[in-house]
């Protein structure tokens, strides 16, 4: 996979109105796996896009009512088949984290990467996301030279007590041999 201009070539755009500048555009230095799935639980439709773009209709589901006042993005998804949408190009800064803190340093929104998995935290996430999540690895460990592999977390350990994705599904050993290779 290649990035060129902060865009990861193979990832379909989608943009995100909920972004903006990076307090330092070149501190690009944590990656952050998330986990969602919209409503929860179910795979493969259109309301993650929807979300990431201000455009989810509450009336569609119950739990869209709770969320669909929130202004959130990331900067990519991959799905269950592996596929990938970008969202925000990576020197700009995605809402995904909140209120959060890494190795010591708050706002970690300011400095991160947020890639979200299409999954829940119980459901094992799938072969093809593993490989399109570890491709894409590689290739912000190539373009970003502050991020490093000791400097990947899941959304619940930059906000413990908050959130609970990517959840005990993801296997953190098999990300860390895939990059190995």
């Amino acid at each position: 996979m290649r990035i060129t201009n902060h865009r990861l070539e193979e990832a379909h755009w989608c943009p995100s109105p909920n972004c903006d500048a990076r307090p330092d555009p070149d501190d690009v230095s944590l990656l952050v796996v998330h986990g969602i799935s919209l409503p929860p639980g179910c795979y493969g439709g259109p309301h993650v896009d929807a979300l990431f773009s201000n455009c989810l209709d509450p009336a569609a589901h119950p739990y869209f009512a709770t969320i669909g006042h929130l202004r959130v993005s990331a900067h990519l998804l991959i799905r269950r088949d592996g596929a990938i949408t970008q969202y925000v190009p990576f020197d700009r800064r995605a809402w995904h984290a909140g209120a959060s803190e890494f190795a010591g340093r708050t706002a970690c929104n300011d400095y991160s990467i947020g890639v979200e998995l299409e999954g829940t935290d119980d459901d094992p996430y799938t072969e093809a996301q593993y490989l399109s999540l570890a491709e894409v690895t590689r290739a912000l460990l190539r373009t970003y030279p502050r991020l490093d592999p000791q400097r990947i977390a899941g959304h619940n350990d930059i906000a413990p007590g908050r959130k609970t994705d990517p959840g005990p599904a993801f296997d953190w050993t098999r990300l860390r041999a895939a990059l190995q290779d």
